[in-house]
Parts: C-alpha cells; structure tokens; sequence
C-alpha cells in the first residue's frame, strides 16, 4: 500500500521514521509529506515539533488534534515547490490537501513556506490559495435540449431539476 503522502511504498519506509523520530525529512517537500502523513494519522506530536520553534505556541494542540481526529483524509498533491534542496535553507511548497469533515469534502490548498533551523527543516508558515474558478468546457445545455445523461427526456425535466 502506498504511503498516506502519496509517494513512498509504505508509511514505514516512507514517512514513518519521520512521525517516529528516526530520522528527519532533508527537503522542504518531504517534511509537508510528513507532516500531511502526521495529520492523517493524528500524530499531533509531530505537527508540533515540525513547526517553527519560535511560533510553535500559538498552536491550538487540542483543536488541531480534533480537527486531525474528526477528519478522513483523502489525498495530498504537491502543486509546486520552490527551493527546499537538501542543500537550500528556505523553501516553499504548494500542496492541496483533500480530507473530509462529516459529509462534506474539502479541498485544501496552502503555500506553505519552510526554513532550515540548525540543519532542519521547519515549517513556517501557510497561506491558503483560492483555487481558480471552474470553467464549463464544452456546449452549455438549454433548458429545452435532450438530456445529455440518454434518459430522452428533456434536460428541465430530468437532470435540470437538481441544477434549479
């Protein structure tokens, strides 16, 4: 099975020893793999420790472990990254993050900016990004067109009803 992030074989050969302690991600990307893999697993002691020492404070521990708990998490993608190298001390990566809350699922995406601190990777701080808008590709349906779901009924009257 893949790791929870998206990349790895298995979360114990990919993020893992990271959530674990053994070892410590050498890339900006790999440290948001791991903290993604952190929050899905609910493994709030590693969100904490992999967040800016000087800022780490003002983490509400409680509610993010809820927040962590409460959700089914449903996939990560990294969009972008800028920097992050082993050999970089800053970096950013632009992810989307899926997960649901009850019912209803969110998209998630953040430009999350990290920074080497004494040889490691910390994360610093999150801008959340509004996606771009959906647009309609193809020809639009009139209300009087046939239906394009094959029921032969007109689309006002059959697949246009749950669009009102």
């Amino acid at each position: 099975m893949t790791c929870i992030c998206g990349l790895g074989e298995s979360i114990e050969t990919c993020c893992g020893p990271a959530l674990e302690g053994k070892s410590w991600p050498d890339t900006a990307e790999g440290l948001m793999r791991a903290r993604y893999a952190a929050y899905a697993t609910g493994n709030i002691d590693f969100v904490m420790k992999s967040h800016d020492p000087a800022t780490v404070g003002e983490i509400d521990r409680k509610n993010t472990e809820t927040w962590s708990k409460n959700s089914k998490w449903l996939g990560l993608e990294i969009l972008a990254t800028e920097n992050g190298a082993a050999t970089d001390e800053e970096g950013v990566v632009e992810f989307l993050a899926r997960y649901k809350m009850g019912n209803v699922t969110v998209p998630h995406r953040e430009r999350a900016s990290f920074k080497k601190i004494d040889g490691k990777w910390f994360f610093m701080d999150g801008k959340e990004v509004n996606a771009p808008p959906a647009r309609h590709e193809g020809p639009r349906i009139g209300r009087n067109d046939p239906c394009p779901c094959g029921s032969g009924k007109k689309y006002k009257k059959c697949c246009g009803l749950s669009a009102a």
